[in-house]
């Protein structure tokens, strides 16, 4: 008997950046929207599988798209109900996930201005292909 083999790749072309804040998800993004000029807005909530035979873990999110239409932000909570959207970085309050091209400058400005708000611990960049969990910011 032939044997199919399907062979899944995930799309983890996005900027993945790791934020510490115990503000809460709605004052976080007022802040970062008056601050840093953006405007995130609340959207349907992050839902995760974590097994199959179990509901869905859900995680708030936010999201905002530039003018040009190009770069598109998403601020989802790293804690849900039922644990964490990516345990191994348990520390970690929020993430925000950036699809399609933002140039180095403009990252390290917005890097730059996010850990000047005095409500963020820190901002950092973060590595997605050395995530265990990475499949859960897939969007």
């Amino acid at each position: 008997m032939n044997k199919t083999y399907l062979k899944l790749s995930l799309d983890l072309d996005f900027v993945l950046i790791a934020v510490t804040s115990s503000l809460k998800d709605y004052t976080l993004c007022h802040k970062i929207n008056t601050n840093l000029n953006f405007e995130f807005e609340k959207i349907e909530d992050h839902e995760v599988f974590f097994n199959v035979d179990e509901p869905a873990v859900s995680f708030s999110k936010y999201y905002y798209a530039q003018e040009d239409g190009e770069t598109e932000f998403y601020l989802i909570s790293n804690k849900g109900s039922e644990g964490f959207l990516v345990p191994e970085m348990n520390k970690v309050d929020y993430f925000m996930v950036i699809h399609n091209y933002i140039d180095k400058e403009d990252l390290n400005s917005m890097l730059s201005g996010l850990n000047k708000l005095p409500d963020i611990q820190v901002a950092v960049q973060i590595d997605v292909k050395k995530l265990k969990s990475k499949e859960n910011l897939v969007m």
